[in-house]
């Protein structure tokens, strides 16, 4: 029976609302223009697919658009919208959240972003279908955006159609990610090099571009190699090793170096490791990571990241933060062994889900009943991983090494937190150590550490580093 036009689904109009802005960064003010807008995708019928909510910030008084880069900005999760890098990082105001603390009551403040980015590049944040005010359209599913290669496509298309939109194809071009957002940015890299869409940088914020460093499953043991580091600087941070380290660099070194030439080995044996040797390497890792030999050893010198966290402070209810290992707090189950609850990330919701609220409804006048979708569970849980019917650990490494050797212009910047427990430093070290590129084109790639954690621009000093050393790459 044929559909009638009572029972299609409406389609709304593509909308855009811009308001005037400044901003005071290092002293100088800068005046741009904030536009808030949804463009609707369509597939080879015309049919629109998708509605993507974007915010841009363009400096005013730049004549010439050669001479002016613009950078794409998101979000991980899967499933997370574009607040975070928005009004935590890069845009020309951010929360005035105190590092280290939860969130203050309401109400909000908001400050001007000293260590913004509009002095050195215009800015488009992108919420992906499903976040923020993104949703797919007509008789389309939201299944096919939730898909490593779906976001992918569904994200590339924003980008060409803003660039078409804003005549901007002269523009230098960057994008940056975070997280997630990284897998997405350096999967885009490729696919838009594919599509002629040449790109001068990637900027790569808590690296996951290669989901076996991070995920915990039996029988893949990287996990545990990549995340002694991480370990042991947390521990040291909470001054639970006895004896504390001299030097925490020097400390360090000394744990890679161990976790590569005798932990990776010795897990590489399985039962073949003889008793003896694992009672000593148990006694080490102890040494290193404040935890009690004992279990260590009865846990096969395995180590996962929720039992590290939840028993690094010792016996107690409390448990350290997995986006930054620095925060501490009680955990949901006071008796468990397994981490439940973490810190970093309550401390954060609230304040970045009133900021951007407060932007758009107030400020920017945006009108929508519908909820702004900060962080939106559905997409994470439905999310499919599998590529090509392949199934196993993604990676979208191949893809960003792939746009590197057809463009010999394109660089790399790769921002790490010392203390991040979900996409570790030395995680991050170990993809680039594999990235499996010419040596000529290795100091294309930089990686920067901050002394905080998954979102280090909490962290004041780190977000200063991250301003400079970001200025830098794209200057």
């Amino acid at each position: 029976m044929a559909e009638t036009e009572a029972e299609k689904p409406v389609i709304p109009p593509e909308q855009s609302t811009s308001r005037p802005g400044r901003t005071c960064i290092d002293g100088v003010e800068h005046p741009f223009t904030t536009t808030a807008a949804t463009v609707h995708l369509r597939d080879a019928e015309g049919k629109e697919r998708a509605r993507l909510f974007t915010i841009s910030h363009v400096l005013d008084g730049v004549e010439d658009p050669a001479s002016r880069p613009v950078t794409f900005c998101f979000n991980g999760g899967p499933g997370s919208s574009s607040v975070w890098l928005h009004y935590g990082a890069f845009g020309p105001w951010r929360v005035d959240m105190p590092d280290l603390q939860a969130a203050p009551p309401p109400p909000l403040r908001m400050v001007d972003n000293a260590h913004g980015l509009l002095d050195k590049t215009d800015l488009v944040f992108i919420d992906p279908v499903g976040t923020g005010f993104s949703r797919p359209l007509g008789e389309e599913k939201a299944e096919a955006f939730h898909s490593i290669d779906g976001d992918i496509e569904s994200v590339g298309e924003l980008i060409r159609r803003w660039l078409d939109r804003n005549g901007r194809w002269a523009s230098p071009r960057y994008l940056a990610g975070e997280s997630y957002g990284t897998t997405r940015a350096a999967g885009l890299a490729g696919w838009l090099q594919e599509r002629g869409v040449a790109l001068n940088g990637v900027i790569l914020v808590s690296l996951a571009t290669d989901f076996q460093n991070f995920v915990f499953e039996p029988g893949n043991d990287l996990p545990h190699i990549l995340y002694l580091p991480g370990y042991a600087a947390t521990a040291a941070y909470h001054g639970r090793l006895d004896p504390a380290p001299a030097d925490l660099e020097s400390f360090l070194a000394e744990v890679e170096r161990f976790a590569i030439e005798e932990y990776a080995p010795a897990l590489l044996l399985g039962a073949r490791l003889p008793p003896a040797r694992r009672d000593a390497l148990a006694a080490t890792l102890a040494r290193y990571t404040g935890l009690p030999a004992s279990q260590i050893a009865r846990r096969r010198l395995r180590i996962p990241y929720s039992w590290f966290m939840r028993s690094v402070l010792g016996e107690g209810e409390r448990t350290v933060g997995r986006l930054d290992a620095r925060y501490t707090g009680p955990d949901l189950d006071p008796y468990g062994q397994e981490m439940t609850r973490d810190p970093s990330y309550d401390a954060a919701l609230g304040a970045f889900t009133a900021a951007v609220n407060d932007d758009l409804r107030r400020r920017l006048g945006w009108e929508e009943e519908a909820p702004y979708e900060v962080l939106s569970r559905k997409v994470n849980q439905g999310w499919r991983w599998e590529r090509g019917g392949r199934k196993g650990f993604p990676s979208t490494t191949g893809e960003l090494r792939a746009a590197m050797i057809a463009n010999p212009h394109l660089r790399v910047l790769i921002c790490n937190g010392l203390y991040d427990l979900a996409t570790p430093l030395f995680a991050a070290r170990h993809s680039v150590e594999h990235l499996l590129l010419p040596d000529e084109d290795r100091a294309r790639v930089q990686v920067c550490a901050y002394p905080a954690g998954h979102m280090m621009y909490f962290h004041p000093p780190s977000l200063r580093a991250l301003k400079a050393d970001i200025a830098g790459f794209i200057r």
